[in-house]
């Protein structure tokens, strides 16, 4: 088999024209946006967020082929401000020489800093450009106000099953044209390439150029070729010749974007919602696209306590035992660990008082400062700690009925009692409140209770 003069599939297949475009029909389609500014022919400065492979490139590209206007193209990975300056130079040379508006396409735009990103404003402003940056991280955390501002974001969704068919349908034409012999792909092999590829229409084009070093030859001296479904000097493509470029998780995940962080988003909710289903869909789905395993148990412990707490208090120990399980025996067999203390997580009796009581008594902590222990709760090993009435007063709880100092107060003097821990009725829970609710009977018959006004 022989390619023309190398350039990759995914460039070589990119579409020359807007109809040719696959996906994203939510923009392009009739009366859509995107179709809507071309209609008015009023252009404006936009934001292309997506996950990778949706075509914001390509999109960027017949946007200014569209609109009869020069193409700059600059990375935020490569470039900086120097390359900007650059670019807004021959973008005013153009217009002088060719009266010929420009596009300027920066792609990763949220790697730019604060200063690369102001640099844009002056030029987008007075119209020596438009501006379209893409990204995969979401604009309000990682673009500068400034910058939103002034473009409109769109949103580019994953590629659904038929875009990406179409994407192959095309690639496989594309390479019949280029190939010595003629290629076909099996049907298994297409939908494991579909699968495989994730929504990412430039995952798939790279896959299946790869996957086709690898593909079968019918040869021509065949005997039993003339007789077969395959003909003499066909290039078949099966799906154990994809497998052999593919390798390790097949998911998309970006461990530091939003992807990572919406997926555990969906594992929390998921168990604090109590669907042991949906648990293990999120928590098999991040484990498979590679996230690092101990981040998930950290989280499951996390979640231990702030969603069941004392509603059952086995939590803490399944996900602590989990997390050792998983320091012992690695991946994969370690991942079914955090696997079986999600599900328990999910099918726990749930309760929050703890991490709501936890905040309540923080937020007092910074709202009244650092007030002084009383002097019946200090420690007093010291003589000179004895005369200064450190520990004075102070009642040994295991020397009172029922081992309980009833009406004893434990809080700074400056300060009236609080109840920061309110036990829900469910689960261990139930018992720790009744327990509470007699301890705070015995204190309201105590002639010792302080009084709080």
């Amino acid at each position: 088999m022989e390619y023309q003069a190398y350039q990759p599939l995914s460039d070589r297949l990119r579409p020359q024209s807007l109809d040719d475009f696959v996906g994203q029909t939510h923009l392009l389609g009739k009366g859509r946006a995107l179709s809507k500014m071309f209609e008015s022919g009023r252009m404006h400065s936009m934001i292309f967020w997506g996950p990778p492979g949706t075509g914001k490139t390509t999109l960027a590209r017949l946007i200014a082929k569209q609109s009869d206007l020069q193409f700059l193209n600059l990375s935020a990975v490569l470039d900086g401000v120097k390359e900007v300056r650059a670019a807004v130079e021959q973008a005013k040379l153009h217009r002088q020489q060719f009266q010929q508006g420009s596009l300027l396409f920066v792609d990763e735009v949220h790697r730019f800093n604060k200063a690369q990103q102001d640099a844009f404003l002056p030029f987008v402003e007075d119209g020596t450009f438009i501006f379209i940056g893409a990204t995969t991280e979401n604009p309000s955390f990682e673009l500068n106000n400034a910058l939103l501002s002034r473009a409109r974001v769109y949103v580019l969704r994953s590629l659904d099953e038929d875009d990406l068919q179409q994407v192959l349908n095309r690639a496989t034409a594309l390479l019949n044209q280029e190939l010595s012999q003629p290629l076909r792909i099996e049907p298994d092999a297409q939908a494991a390439l579909i699968q495989f590829s994730d929504g990412d229409a430039r995952r798939l084009l790279n896959l299946l150029e790869q996957a086709v070093d690898f593909a079968e030859v019918i040869p021509s001296n065949d005997p039993d070729a003339e007789t077969g479904e395959n003909p003499p000097g066909l290039v078949v493509l099966t799906v154990e010749n994809c497998r052999e470029v593919i390798q390790g998780g097949v998911r998309r995940f970006d461990k530091g974007g939003e992807a990572f962080y919406d997926q555990i988003s969906a594992l929390h909710k998921s168990i604090r919602g109590s669907d042991a289903n949906a648990a293990l869909y999120w928590l098999t789905r991040m484990l498979d696209g590679g996230v690092d395993a101990r981040y998930l148990a950290r989280r499951l412990i996390r979640m231990a306590s702030e969603d069941i707490g004392n509603a059952d208090i086995r939590a803490l120990d399944v996900t602590v035992n989990a997390a050792e399980a998983y320091e012992r025996l690695g991946s994969p067999e370690g991942d079914l660990a955090l696997a079986q203390a999600a599900v328990y997580l999910a099918v726990a009796p749930k309760s929050n008082a703890v991490y709501m009581g936890y905040k309540a008594a923080l937020k007092d902590i910074k709202e009244h400062g650092s007030y002084e222990v009383p002097l019946h709760l200090r420690n007093a090993p010291t003589k000179l700690m004895q005369n200064l009435s450190y520990g004075e007063g102070y009642r040994y709880a295991h020397d009172e009925p029922e081992a309980y100092a009833a009406g004893e107060s434990y809080f700074p003097e400056e300060m009236l009692e609080r109840e920061y821990y309110q036990p829900v009725n469910r689960g261990l829970e139930i018992k720790i409140a009744d327990k509470m609710q007699r301890l705070a009977q015995m204190d309201a018959a105590s002639p010792l209770k302080r009084r709080q006004d």
